[in-house]
């Protein structure tokens, strides 16, 4: 008999809905009352969101409101501003932005 397939989580990205393996996304998680951080590492309790790595999407689910709506909570613009230089920073110089 085959071994069984492992089972792959898939998570939907919050701008764009399409849906991918969860180690292939990023998630947000609701941090404090109106502020939300990366968690790369997925372990973080709170109620969290996803993005895909493409910085349209970045732009689409900070800009939008979707990550607002997501996560449940007003999100500052400060805070939005220090998600997307976070993400800037940390993934795209980590080779991990897919153009």
């Amino acid at each position: 008999m085959p071994p069984k397939a492992r089972h792959i989580p898939l998570r939907s990205c919050l701008a764009c809905g399409q849906k991918q393996p969860q180690r292939q996304m990023v998630r947000l998680v609701r941090a404090l009352p109106g502020a939300a951080e990366i968690d790369l590492k997925g372990k973080k309790s709170g109620r969290g969101a996803y993005l895909c790595l493409q910085r349209e999407c970045w732009h689409k689910g900070l800009k939008k409101g979707g990550l607002e709506r997501a996560l449940r909570t007003q999100i500052s613009s400060e805070n939005k501003e220090s998600l997307m230089t976070q993400y800037t920073e940390q993934l795209a110089a980590a080779g991990k932005e897919a153009t």
